[in-house]
């Protein structure tokens, strides 16, 4: 199935299931978790019958009895795929005869699941029962075409993917607004720049956990190997439903991991700290009420430079409890990318104290200024920062500062994203400057193809770029406040048309400028002369 292909289903399928719901009285947010589990079902029963072909040519027959013994979990397992009861199995489902009820037979699928695979107990969703007997049938449907059930590959892990993406927009996730879900674009560049690809992966504030998938498309991409012999996964997440997701998002993409519902300011329950070779997360910005009297805080050993205390022994944000938890978690050789409020990199007091540290630790290896609306239901801005504990001598005493606030595609006329061209360039600069090559390379494709690169860099060679990107001593850092904004460094580039002119213009918005002012004064009168 092409790429067209999938984005085509995705989007009809997307279609079909949305259009159901609103004709029902259920919320997006009722709706995404029973959804989810259909799509879990379907694709589990996929991969179920792709895996069985090569389970059954691995069976060897006894030879007392002449036959082949019966294929267990672990054959299953093995191949990447659940072992299903008879009756969690799609087909049985959607074959279901009218009047029988189908809210039940879905809701014992998802217990025999839980029952075969303990990680799971508690977690898949359970509440068919919820919907009209009609909309769920209309539903199994939907994920019963023959283009679903002969669907390959990780095509579900994509549409599974998308419909989170989906139902973010919608806002889909109660209070927090779409917290469960990182757009790609910010994932993808935290994986494009980090490049995680062997040992323990962590994130700390986990989600869905979308950046664990985007790490197993990256290694089988680009590495071409097994993603559970390559890494080991753990997740933290402080609300249940995300958990949920969460362990559901690793089981439809086949990826073996630890997810723990915890709250990361008072608990290390993987204890992981100095153990991890990447830490990714997009945690909640600037949170507050942070309990600083907690007796965890006070021994937590992943706070070497302490808590950001205000003057009243409070903790006002916790930006920087996670910046030096990421810092924590990371081995002699470790890298880390996040995504973190825009005021983080230019907070004073306890913070602007906190982040001179961690800088001059030789660690921050890269600053990155996005744009407004890459979030589906915010349309702050924000910065992704870039931990590497294994810089070369000669970068450590320098940070690469990026801002592309004026590089994105525009989507609509609420969101942004990054194109693939537009990740690859920037993911060529950071190779560049990793590797003390000033030569571009990028860790797929052609450049030569990459026009954005072109554009900012003729000679395929990096140069700093006004604008755009610059290589920052510790020293210039230091003359700036300790400032990590890339705006302050990289400068503003200033386009002017020669063509255009700009006196003449001037003069008209002077004059425009005078009339309007003329205009107020007269409305000023009348006003006054009324309430005299």
């Amino acid at each position: 199935m092409t790429q067209q292909n999938i984005k085509q289903l995705e989007t009809e399928l997307w279609d079909a299931a949305d259009d159901l719901r609103a004709n029902s009285k259920l919320t997006a947010g009722e709706y995404k978790d029973p959804l989810l589990g259909l799509v879990l079902l379907r694709f589990a029963q996929n991969r179920f019958e792709d895996a069985k072909i090569d389970v059954d040519k691995k069976l060897k027959i006894n030879p007392r009895t002449g036959k082949k013994r019966e294929a267990n979990k672990g054959d299953y397992a093995g191949e990447g795929a659940m072992y299903l009861p008879e009756k969690a199995k799609y087909d049985y489902l959607a074959d279901l005869p009218e009047g029988e009820n189908i809210a039940e037979a879905i809701n014992n699928a998802m217990k025999l699941i839980e029952a075969e695979y303990p990680d799971l107990e508690g977690i898949l969703p359970k509440s068919y029962q919820e919907f009209d007997d009609k909309l769920l049938r209309d539903l199994v449907r939907v994920f019963n075409k023959d283009a679903v059930k002969h669907a390959k590959g990780d095509v579900f892990g994509r549409i599974y993917e998308f419909f989170l993406m989906k139902f973010s927009m919608q806002g889909a996730g109660a209070q927090e607004g779409g917290e469960f879900f990182t757009p790609p674009s910010l994932v993808n560049l935290i994986v494009n720049f980090i490049q995680p690809n062997h040992g323990i992966v962590h994130d700390p504030a986990c989600g869905s956990g979308g950046m664990f998938v985007q790490t197993a498309h990256f290694i089988e991409g680009h590495e071409h190997k097994n993603v559970n012999e390559a890494i080991t996964v753990y997740g933290t997440e402080l609300k249940s439903n995300n958990t949920r997701l969460a362990k559901m998002n690793l089981a439809i993409h086949g990826i073996e991991g630890k997810i723990i519902e915890a709250n990361s300011f008072y608990t290390n329950p993987h204890h992981l700290t100095g153990k991890c070779d990447f830490v990714m997360a997009n945690p909640p910005f600037n949170v507050d009420k942070i309990d600083a009297k907690n007796k965890f805080l006070a021994d937590d050993d992943r706070l070497p430079f302490g808590a950001p205390l205000t003057g009243k022994g409070t903790i006002s944000n916790g930006n920087y409890l996670w910046m030096q938890y990421f810092h924590s978690y990371l081995n002699a050789t470790g890298r880390a990318g996040f995504v973190m409020a825009s005021s983080a990199t230019d907070a004073g007091n306890a913070e602007k104290l906190i982040r001179q540290k961690l800088i001059e630790t030789g660690d921050v290896e890269c600053i990155v200024a996005i744009s407004n609306n890459f979030f589906y239901t915010r349309s702050l801005p924000c910065h992704v920062w870039f931990f590497n504990k294994g810089k070369t001598k000669a970068n450590k005493d320098k940070v690469l500062m990026i801002d592309a606030r004026n590089t994105f595609n525009k989507v609509s006329t609420t969101i942004n994203d990054f194109s693939d061209e537009h990740l690859e360039g920037l993911t060529a600069i950071m190779n560049s400057f990793r590797s003390n090559d000033v030569t571009l390379s990028a860790v797929e494709g052609s450049l030569a193809k990459n026009n954005w690169l072109n554009q900012h860099f003729p000679k395929g060679k990096y140069q700093d770029v006004e604008g755009l990107c610059k290589i920052a001593s510790i020293e210039e850092i230091a003359e700036q406040d300790y400032s990590l904004t890339p705006g302050r460094y990289v400068g503003v580039k200033m386009d002017i048309d020669m063509d255009f002119d700009y006196k003449t213009r001037m003069t008209e918005i002077h004059t425009e400028l005078a009339q309007l002012n003329t205009e107020a004064n007269s409305l000023m009168e009348q006003i006054q002369s009324v309430k005299l």
